[in-house]
C-alpha cells in the first residue's frame, strides 16, 4: 500500500526480485524460450508479459481462505539464463538453473516460455526426488508426439522425452482438456499407451463437480507431483494470446474451478506456460488470466504446506 499498483519494477505480485533463498518458501522463475514453438512464437516474452498482468494481485484468496503472499514467503527470482535457437541446450540450463532452487527446498513456479521448458524443469524435480515425478496437466494438447519434421525436441514432444529419459510416471500421471482436430486416433492413443490417463476437453467439461479433483489423487497417490498448465486450454476467446490456439476449451472460472478443486495436494513444482503477449487483445486479457491461474498456483502450494508443512 505504499504506492499505486501500476508504478515500480514490474515484478511477480510486486514481489521481492532476488536470488537470496534463504527462509524462502516459494520461487516465481522466468523461462524465456520459444524456439521450440510449431506455430506462432512469442512465448519468450510470455515471463515479462505475466508478470505485467499480476500488478492486480493481492495477497487474501477469499475461495480458499489463505493468505497466498502472506502464509508463505515468495519471492521473483528473475529469469533463467538461456540460449535463444538452441532447444536442447537450453532445456539443460533450466535444469541447472533450477537445481539451486530446488536444493534449497523451494517451490519453483516456473512462467514459460513454450511447453518444451517442462522438459528441464522436469529434469530437475526427477533428480531432487531422486526419481520420476507424477504429472497433472492441463493442456489442450497431448504434447507425447515422437518428433515434428524431424525435430525432437520442440514443445509437442516434451513428455515423451520426459517418459524416456526416466523423469516421468505416466502411470500416476493425468493430462486434461486435450481437444481439437488432430491428425489421426494415435495422437490420442499414444498419450493413453505410454500409461497416461487423457482426460479429454468434452469429458473434462462434463464431469460433475469435484470429480476431476478425485481423479486426480487417486491417480497420483503419494507420488510426488508436478503440475504444469498451458495456457492454451482456457478458450482463445479468453486466452486468445498463445502459440496453438484451439477452439471450445475451458472457461476462465472453470479452469480456477479445476484447480481449486486439487487444494491439499503437496506439489513439487508447477509452470504456466505457452503464453506469447504479442498475440494479446489491447486489455491483454491473457496475460493477466495467466497472472491470475499463477496466482492459484502458489495458493495451492500455500494451501498443500498448511496440509503438510515442510
Amino acid at each position: 500500500m505504499d504506492a499505486p499498483r501500476y508504478t515500480g519494477v514490474r515484478t511477480f505480485a510486486r514481489l521481492p526480485l532476488t536470488t537470496d533463498l534463504a527462509g524462502v518458501h516459494a520461487a516465481v522463475v522466468g523461462a524465456p524460450f520459444d524456439t521450440a514453438t510449431s506455430y506462432r512464437p512469442g512465448a519468450r516474452f510470455g515471463p515479462e508479459g505475466i508478470r505485467a498482468g499480476s500488478t492486480l494481485l493481492r495477497p487474501y484468496h477469499p475461495a480458499m481462505a489463505v493468505d497466498v503472499l502472506g502464509s508463505q514467503t515468495v519471492v521473483d527470482y528473475g529469469d533463467l539464463a538461456l540460449t535463444p535457437g538452441n532447444a536442447e541446450r537450453s532445456v539443460e540450463q533450466i535444469a541447472a538453473g533450477l537445481a539451486p532452487v530446488l536444493e534449497a527446498g523451494v517451490v519453483p513456479l516456473v512462467l514459460g516460455g513454450d511447453h518444451l521448458v517442462a522438459l528441464g524443469e522436469l529434469r530437475a524435480h526427477a533428480a531432487a526426488a531422486g526419481g520420476p515425478v507424477a504429472l497433472v496437466l492441463l493442456d489442450a494438447h497431448a504434447d507425447t508426439w515422437d518428433a515434428y519434421y524431424g525435430e525432437r525436441f520442440f514443445h509437442g514432444t516434451v513428455f515423451r522425452r520426459a517418459v524416456e529419459e526416466g523423469l516421468l510416471r505416466p502411470e500416476r500421471s493425468l493430462l486434461a482438456g486435450v481437444r481439437g482436430p488432430v491428425y489421426a486416433p494415435e495422437d490420442l492413443d499414444a498419450a493413453r499407451a505410454m500409461g497416461f490417463d487423457l482426460i479429454t476437453g468434452d469429458e473434462l467439461r462434463a464431469m460433475p463437480l469435484g470429480e476431476y479433483g478425485d481423479r486426480v489423487r487417486t491417480r497420483v497417490g503419494d507420488a510426488p507431483a508436478f503440475l504444469s498448465f498451458d495456457i492454451d486450454v482456457i478458450d482463445p476467446a479468453f486466452a486468445p494470446a498463445t502459440g496453438t490456439p484451439e477452439v471450445a476449451g475451458l472457461l476462465p472460472h472453470e479452469a480456477l474451478t479445476l484447480l481449486r478443486s486439487l487444494a491439499g495436494i503437496r506439489f513439487v513444482g508447477f509452470d504456466v506456460v505457452e503464453v506469447a503477449p504479442v498475440y494479446d487483445g489491447p486489455g491483454q486479457i491473457t496475460t493477466m488470466l495467466a497472472a491470475n491461474i499463477a496466482y492459484e498456483l502458489l495458493a495451492l502450494n500455500a494451501v498443500g504446506r498448511e496440509y503438510s508443512p515442510a
